[in-house]
């Protein structure tokens, strides 16, 4: 019956916790993908923040452009025919934006470098001759 308590004591190695090296996890680098705030309701990764941060800081600006520099607006008629303002060239180059990305996603996949430099000429094509 002694023999049977000795091993249900705790040896003086798990007492010090190596017991649970194995289970530890490595530490991992930064990664794009890993959420920011785990219990949070939505899956906030850096790459979402970041998008996010850029568009309503392009929305800001937009709009303390029509306020304090153009405070009639800018508006002019552009290749497409319509007459359009900053507001309006900003939302049809992100439009356009996102159709490319999905476009290029569908069509060719990963990586998307070349559809974010296809974006980046949309944009100015837009804020230019739009």
């Amino acid at each position: 019956m002694k023999r049977i308590w000795l091993f249900l004591l705790p040896t003086p190695a798990l007492a010090q916790g190596w017991g649970n090296v194995a289970q530890q996890q490595e530490e991992k680098g930064f990664s794009w993908t890993d959420p920011l705030w785990p219990s949070f309701w939505m899956a906030w990764t850096p790459a979402t923040f970041a998008v996010f941060c850029a568009l309503f800081s392009a929305i800001a600006l937009i709009g303390l452009l029509e306020v304090f520099k153009y405070r009639d607006g800018i508006e002019r008629k552009g290749v497409l025919g319509l007459t359009t303002t900053l507001g309006d060239r900003l939302f049809i180059s992100l439009l356009g934006s996102a159709y490319i990305f999905l476009a290029w996603l569908g069509i060719f996949g990963q990586p998307l470098w070349w559809p974010l430099a296809l974006s980046i000429a949309w944009g100015t094509f837009c804020f230019r001759k739009v």
